[in-house]
């Protein structure tokens, strides 16, 4: 079920990000209300849609839109270390 009245639920949102610059460029594709919906609908999109350089399929979990962009355009943390890393 798409959402169309965000009310007191915070949805989930899919979006195409481009990274090839220092700033991500973020292209809003639909929202969901509810987890399952939203991960299976992006990972249709990831396996259909003929993705460049840079680009991935994303599903954030925000208040609002610009509170989703937000959080896609923050540089993440550094991945954990692991097996032989340590």
């Amino acid at each position: 079920m798409i959402l169309t009245d965000i009310g007191s639920n915070m949805p989930y949102y899919i979006y195409r990000v481009t990274s090839l610059g220092p700033v991500p460029r973020l292209e809003k594709i639909i929202q969901f209300e509810a987890f399952k919906e939203a991960s299976t609908e992006a990972k249709r999109l990831r396996r259909e849609t003929d993705l460049g350089a840079g680009e991935t399929i994303k599903t954030i979990f925000a208040e609002t839109e610009l509170q989703a962009e937000d959080l896609l355009s923050q540089p993440r943390g550094e991945e954990p270390m692991t097996g032989e890393d340590y």
